[in-house]
């Protein structure tokens, strides 16, 4: 008995551990702008980017971010003011790159899409 409880705790201990390390990963889906209709008229084609740094450490334990968590937002607003009088945009793509600086990473993301309004 004493042996099957010896072989079977590091297993459960991994587990556990999987287990804790991947509930800190998820999170829910967010809209950042509401969709616009489908009869709104397209502007113009635009692009927009934001940045944000995650300082401290090497990439993956890097644990200061400075203004990441708006840089989505930030990249959408910078696409919408590329076409004045728009009020939205639609058929959005998103891409996000990291490059990494001394004190931690710096995070891009651009959006590009049809600004509509």
């Amino acid at each position: 008995m004493k042996t099957l409880l010896r072989s079977a705790f590091p297993d459960l201990w991994r587990g556990v551990l999987v287990a804790i390390l991947t509930a800190g990963c998820t999170s829910e889906m967010t809209t950042i702008v509401p969709k616009p209709s489908e009869n709104a008229k397209v502007i113009a084609s635009v692009e927009g980017t934001g940045c944000g740094v995650l300082c401290i450490g090497y990439p993956p334990i890097s644990f200061i971010p400075i203004g990441l968590n708006e840089r989505i937002q930030s990249a959408y607003s910078d696409a919408l003011s590329k076409a004045p009088g728009a009020t939205g945009l639609r058929n959005v793509t998103l891409q996000e790159d990291w490059y990494w600086i001394v004190v931690g990473t710096m995070r891009y993301v651009t959006i590009t899409g049809e600004a509509v309004k």
